[in-house]
């Protein structure tokens, strides 16, 4: 009984901390957002910064680009295409069965 009201205790805490972050980081994201909103401002003059360094080219220019473009495929040409790379790549069965 013991060990339940401990790993009650455990999760109620955890919990805590992961609403607390959550509502952190909300803050965090509503006060960037209405900074970069204030394009009127005398710093907007200013080039800003990414908040992540793999929006930088070699450069250290900002990617204007996406980064992934995905393109839509039916279930049947993920099947082949899977199936392709199995059927390519060496299996130990085969390697085995071949020396035998």
């Amino acid at each position: 009984m013991l060990l339940h009201l401990l790993y009650v205790i455990a999760f109620t805490i955890l919990a805590v901390l992961a609403v607390g972050n959550l509502i952190r980081n909300l803050m965090t994201l509503g006060f960037e957002s209405q900074r970069a909103g204030m394009g009127n401002s005398p710093n907007s003059g200013r080039k800003r910064m990414p908040s992540h360094p793999e929006l930088l080219d070699a450069k250290g220019n900002v990617i204007d680009e996406p980064l992934l473009v995905m393109r839509s495929m039916s279930v049947e040409d993920a099947r082949e295409r899977l199936d392709a790379i199995f059927e390519a790549s060496p299996s130990p069965s085969n390697e085995t069965r071949e020396e035998s």
